[in-house]
């Protein structure tokens, strides 16, 4: 038996055999053209096939994974409209007399270098997508196939990385298990892979060795190993697991319908996390309490242009009355940092992630901060709303956008527009200052929710997408938990409760510590729910209050 060792993505076991994914050799002929205006006829023609592809790939992995995550579909279409791609290409055709295989490779090369010479990690992430973009394109003009599964059965797909296209094109039906060698947490092929449900391990160093093909293999997605060709005792082992999670997988549906109380008689309110409307059936299906956190500015990311009022609208109200009076917390506008928009033009900066995002747009920007506001309080009589800022840092803030809500609401009464009157206003607990202020912010707020995997970030100076930080990011770091109870405290000293909707909301580890907090929310993935509110039902917090706290405050 070989054992495997990486990182762990997607939870699940599978067994099965191993297919080596392979793609083809991607050699790039040179050769010489006589007319530039034929072979960019030619570029052109493929470009708007791979355009068409995506489309056809963005429409499959709605139907698997939702709108949220097929949309980087749509940014790899936009990618194949960037006027510098596009006019780079056509300039190395026309200046150097090649065919279009070579001129596209040549400014592959040149963009990922690009990218990866970028400080900020997501960027250089994004180096990936232009590759993948530019072997469609390659395979395309050179006539070859995308790679595929060779298998009449069910197998785990090993590889050195999977683009984001390949991880969707595959037949699920034949996925037993993902298992590469290289990756990262959070890559698009990762969040695609846990949105598909399947088993998968990143960081698998070795996994490619080319006898592994074909062998009999157990994935584990909990510990985020791979046995080739596993002994009795680890078969036995391992299927002992198996069964005991389907076991628990199947009492936790037996907790539908259930609230979510603890033993003695506190109840939590148990919420999901969406980004979309189309997200809004999972969130039903796990019988969550409510949403804690929608993000609209995918609503600013799926779009071209500014998204307008009556589009922002029709949004809302659509996710509201699917909730049927069930509390629906919708964020405003997160742009910025590791999500950015072309139309909003935002001149670059050295450190995006300590820059102009979130808040700090919109009260820079007020007119698309109005048309939000606008948009959510036309909304709110359709269920019941509540509105979270993100990325408070000041007491100043709050005052500002309240006196800017005062504005919407006197616009809409003058227009004879209906909203609600028993709207909620919270905000976003992300930076060391919001939490050590948070009883200056909690006069004017009825909530607030703790943004985790910000709050981890800049209390501890570690960029959360750079893949290599890792051992210094810890979530569960002291100084993050003592700020989140300090936020607990501050919220119930004055009159406002408090939920996480961050990752950490999601660890079972930590519920205890959450309870014995006095969190009075939760909100994480649909597919967290049941699982978190089974460890709630079993907890005593009376009994184990003082204990947890003290292990974890110290």
């Amino acid at each position: 038996m070989i054992t495997v060792s990486g990182k762990s993505v997607c939870s699940g076991i599978a067994f099965g055999p191993v297919f080596v994914f392979s793609r083809e050799e991607s050699t790039i002929k040179r050769r010489h053209i006589e007319s530039s205006d034929d072979e960019i006829a030619r570029f052109e023609s493929a470009r708007e096939r791979a355009i068409e592809e995506l489309g056809t790939l963005y429409n499959k992995a709605i139907a698997e994974v939702g709108e949220a995550n097929a949309m980087i579909f749509q940014i790899h279409q936009m990618m194949l409209e960037d006027l510098d791609y596009i006019e780079s290409i056509k300039n190395i055709i026309t200046d150097q007399l090649i065919n279009a295989e070579t001129a596209v490779g040549q400014t592959c090369d040149n963009f990922v270098q690009m990218f990866r010479a970028m400080d900020d990690a997501y960027m250089r992430e994004r180096s990936a997508d232009v590759k993948d973009v530019s072997e469609r394109l390659i395979k395309i003009l050179s006539g070859r196939d995308k790679g595929a599964i060779v298998s009449d059965e069910p197998v785990i797909i090993v590889a050195d990385d999977l683009a984001p296209s390949e991880t969707v094109q595959f037949d699920k039906s034949k996925i037993l298990a993902f298992v590469t060698e290289g990756g990262s947490t959070s890559s698009h092929t990762s969040i695609l892979a846990r949105m598909m449900n399947i088993p998968t391990v990143i960081g698998a160093k070795g996994v490619l060795d080319s006898g592994f093909g074909g062998k009999s293999a157990i994935a584990d997605g909990y510990t985020g190993t791979l046995y080739i060709d596993p002994d009795e005792e680890t078969i036995e082992k391992m299927t002992a697991k198996k069964r005991e999670i389907e076991k628990q997988n199947e009492l936790l549906q037996q907790l539908k319908g259930q609230k979510s109380v603890t033993r003695d008689g506190r109840h939590i309110e148990l919420c999901a996390n969406i980004g979309n409307a189309h997200d809004v059936g999972a969130v039903l299906k796990n019988d969550a309490e409510g949403i804690g956190l929608f993000r609209s500015e995918f609503l600013y990311l799926e779009s071209k242009d500014y998204p307008s009022e009556d589009t922002q609208f029709a949004a809302y109200k659509e996710v509201l009355s699917k909730m049927v009076n069930k509390r629906v917390i919708i964020r405003t506008l997160d742009i910025g940092a590791d999500k950015q928009v072309d139309y909003f033009r935002m001149p670059k900066e050295e450190n995006p992630a300590m820059g102009i995002r979130a808040i700090r747009i919109c009260l820079q920007r007020p007119d698309i901060f109005k048309t939000q506001l606008r948009a959510l309080y036309r909304a709110s009589v359709y269920g019941k709303l509540a509105i979270m800022f993100p990325m408070i840092t000041s007491e100043w803030e709050i005052l500002k956008i309240l006196e800017i809500i005062e504005d919407v609401k006197k616009e809409l009464e003058a227009e004879g527009i209906a909203y609600s009157k028993s709207i909620e206003l919270g905000c976003m607990i992300e930076t060391p200052a919001a939490a050590v202020t948070s009883d200056i912010l909690a006069r004017y707020l009825d909530f607030f929710s703790v943004g985790t995997n910000d709050l981890t970030q800049y209390t501890l100076a570690a960029d959360r997408q750079n893949p290599d930080i890792g051992p210094f990011c810890d979530t569960r770091h002291t100084a993050v938990l003592r700020l989140i109870n300090t936020v607990a405290q501050n919220a119930h000293n004055n009159g406002a409760w408090v939920g996480i909707c961050g990752e950490l909301a999601a660890d079972t580890e930590l519920t205890e510590l959450f309870l014995a907090m006095g969190i009075d929310e939760l909100s994480v993935t649909p597919s967290a729910v049941l699982p978190i509110r089974k460890k709630i039902t079993e907890t005593d917090v009376s009994k184990i209050k003082d204990e947890v706290l003290s292990k974890y405050l110290k």
